[in-house]
């Protein structure tokens, strides 16, 4: 034709349509607008979430943790420390020992988690632990002390204040005797406590931090560990870290990264992050089920008008055309007003936390939330997609009238 394409199409839907089909049109826009926006911000919510489990499961496990793989407890001299330290000059080691244990107050006692440290372990590795009460040492004057959960702090029911509180633990003996005396089944050390620790439930309930000294003495390990934790200073360097210590440790170790250290955690937020974007894809489909309807209604009302077009020169793919840019164009600018509506309130609640975890002892006040440029191409990638499968089958039911001579 001699008239330009976008001005035919623009006098083609200049044409007052009736009211039913300018609602439809409106709900197709609404709804591709607030299903767009919904998925950024499900998708942001996850990220930030997956985020701060990181931070705080990697406040609490070292940047990279090595442990036998068969057995509990290995020589921590296999490599030593001096070896250890060459390969590793700016980075912290330390070595533990953790098993579960019992712990008594006066009449109170509950299972726990014991884990010793070396001297070179420091509570500034811990960023996300706060010190609820007392102090962060395991050594005071010389005499070993312990940092507990605050969890377990309740559990036993004692006030640190500015007194010392001793605690009673108690370890079973790996001995064959035990069945003929019972009352020597347990080796039993007592501890001063100087603090208690806040960082999630999992670990205040559960863990108590001693010297590796103390540890080792309870449960009669000599000179065995059961982990050794390196705190890196360059994070961006783990791979290389992790490949030269395994040339270093052998097959019979395991040597882990942190998020290796947690995989099943970290895995189970990236499942539930798909399984909400396959849920909002379909979403998204369903809403953008109101263009099709739409397009199918206009294919049918313009009728005489598309015979007008076809009487002055148009053919069937130009016709076909008008119909597609007109799904585009709803689908499109649909789809551009959730994602930006999507990283508008996003980033309000990044910087103005509107929506609250609802708990005082949360270690963030409000939902975290990080965007994601990848989570924007995606979105967008997929309404690409969706507005031109939902376009194409009205604009060839147009282009089909012409081909069929009406």
């Amino acid at each position: 034709m001699n008239v330009p394409f976008f001005i035919s199409k623009r006098y083609f839907f200049a044409q007052k349509k009736n009211n039913f089909i300018n609602i439809i049109s409106w709900m197709s826009f609404l709804g591709v607008a607030i299903g767009t926006a919904t998925l950024i911000i499900s998708l942001s919510v996850f990220n930030g979430l997956e985020n701060l489990i990181r931070d705080i499961y990697g406040s609490f496990s070292p940047d990279i943790k090595i442990e036998i793989l068969k057995g509990k407890t290995f020589d921590k001299n296999i490599v030593s420390y001096t070896t250890l330290k060459n390969k590793l000059p700016k980075d912290i080691i330390v070595y533990t020992i953790e098993d579960n244990a019992l712990v008594k107050y006066l009449d109170k006692q509950t299972i726990v988690k014991i884990k010793g440290f070396s001297d070179s372990y420091s509570f500034e590795l811990a960023p996300l632990m706060k010190i609820e009460e007392g102090e962060s040492l395991l050594n005071f004057s010389g005499k070993e002390s312990a940092v507990v959960g605050i969890g377990v702090q309740k559990k036993l029911g004692f006030n640190i204040q500015n007194n010392f509180i001793n605690i009673q633990c108690w370890y079973p003996k790996m001995d064959k005797n035990i069945v003929s005396n019972p009352l020597n089944a347990f080796q039993t050390e007592n501890i001063a406590v100087l603090g208690s620790f806040a960082l999630e439930k999992q670990y205040d309930e559960t863990y108590i931090f001693v010297p590796l000294s103390f540890a080792s003495k309870l449960m009669n390990y000599g000179n065995n560990i059961t982990a050794i934790e390196i705190y890196l200073k360059d994070k961006n360097n783990i791979s290389k870290t992790q490949d030269d210590l395994k040339l270093l440790f052998g097959n019979k170790f395991s040597i882990k990264n942190s998020d290796e250290q947690h995989e099943g955690m970290l895995r189970a937020i990236k499942i539930e992050k798909l399984f909400i974007s396959i849920i909002f894809c379909f979403i998204l489909l369903v809403c953008s089920l109101n263009i099709f309807f739409t397009l199918s209604m206009l294919a049918i009302e313009k009728r005489k008008d598309i015979k007008t077009y076809v009487s002055l020169g148009a053919d069937a793919n130009f016709i076909r055309n008008i119909f597609l840019y007109e799904g585009y164009i709803i689908g499109l600018i649909g789809a551009s007003s959730g994602l930006i509506v999507g990283f508008f309130i996003c980033y309000c609640q990044s910087k103005f936390g509107l929506v609250t975890m609802g708990s005082q002892t949360s270690l963030v006040n409000a939902y975290p939330v990080q965007l994601k440029l990848s989570d924007f191409l995606y979105t967008g990638l997929l309404m690409i997609i969706i507005t031109y499968l939902i376009s194409y089958f009205p604009a060839k039911k147009a282009k089909s009238y012409v081909l069929n001579n009406f």
